[in-house]
């Protein structure tokens, strides 16, 4: 069950600049219902091929409706600096949101990352890299800081670069292609790093809960990644839920439906709302 649907005023806080890295200055969006008091975050990653998009996409924005505080926050494009400066873009967000939780009144005990696309490949990196040296960074400082989240609701992200460059060379080992841009090389002859880029490679127990959603007609991130991160994380013990949406492609209205939007609110309650506000 999730915290009850009202139609609740929110606070809203735009542009706020959480860190500046190279001389990009990066920002967030913040939406604070007034009900519930210390409600918990769920921290949104655009997607764009790590190329485009920002913090105003508004794809989690109804989550305020049912209680939820919702940060939408950037990260440095692939054509500003290569891989791992994103995954440190969003860790350093999430740290510096903890340390801000008393000043705009969240609960940074029950935090969770969700992300379409490219921003769903790096909720499930930032789930499930908890503490990777390599991965952390120090990008907005709050280094006494947690980046770790509670769960992770994955749209239609890639999860595993290895499989993709056998599925989707052109994405991997062309100059032109997205994941390629991203790491700066191919993925082969590069399988470390690609490794290291790859959520379905971090997977280990105690890492936080994912619910997957990927369309079934989905011709630019195949469905292949989502079942091979469900079996990754079953072999893993990570508790995951995987729904293939038919009819749906890499996006569009269908994963906005009532029903496919009860899924995601039931998944946050179980990970992320507290007894005493269930039902209310």
């Amino acid at each position: 069950m999730a915290i009850g649907s009202r139609q609740a005023r929110v606070r809203v806080d735009k542009d706020v600049p959480f860190a500046e890295v190279d001389g990009v200055k990066l920002l967030l969006n913040l939406y604070i219902p007034e009900q519930p008091v210390n409600p918990p975050l769920v921290v949104y990653i655009h997607g764009g091929a790590w190329q485009t998009g920002d913090h105003t996409d508004d794809f989690a924005l109804w989550l305020t409706e049912h209680g939820y505080a919702v940060a939408g926050i950037s990260y440095r494009y692939s054509s500003q600096s290569r891989f791992p400066a994103q995954i440190h873009d969003c860790k350093g967000a999430v740290r510096w949101l903890r340390a801000q939780a008393t000043r705009y009144g969240y609960d940074a005990r029950r935090i969770a990352a969700m992300g379409c696309s490219a921003g769903g490949h790096l909720a499930v990196l930032l789930g499930a890299s908890e503490g990777h040296p390599q991965l952390e960074g120090q990008v907005a400082g709050h280094l006494d800081r947690s980046s770790s989240v509670q769960c992770v609701v994955d749209f239609f992200g890639p999860a595993d670069f290895i499989l993709r460059s056998r599925e989707q060379p052109d994405q991997t080992e062309e100059p032109g292609g997205r994941v390629y841009q991203l790491l700066g090389k191919p993925v082969k002859g590069n399988e470390k790093l690609a490794k290291l880029a790859s959520g379905a490679w971090h997977l280990k127990p105690g890492s936080p809960p994912i619910l997957i959603l990927h369309g079934r007609q989905d011709q630019t991130v195949f469905l292949s990644q989502s079942i091979g991160l469900r079996n990754a994380c079953q072999d893993a013990d990570v508790p995951v839920e995987l729904y293939v949406v038919d009819r749906a492609g890499h996006g569009g209205p269908e994963f906005c439906t009532p029903h496919y939007r009860q899924i995601v609110l039931r998944f946050l309650a179980t990970y992320l709302v507290k007894d005493d506000e269930k039902g209310t």
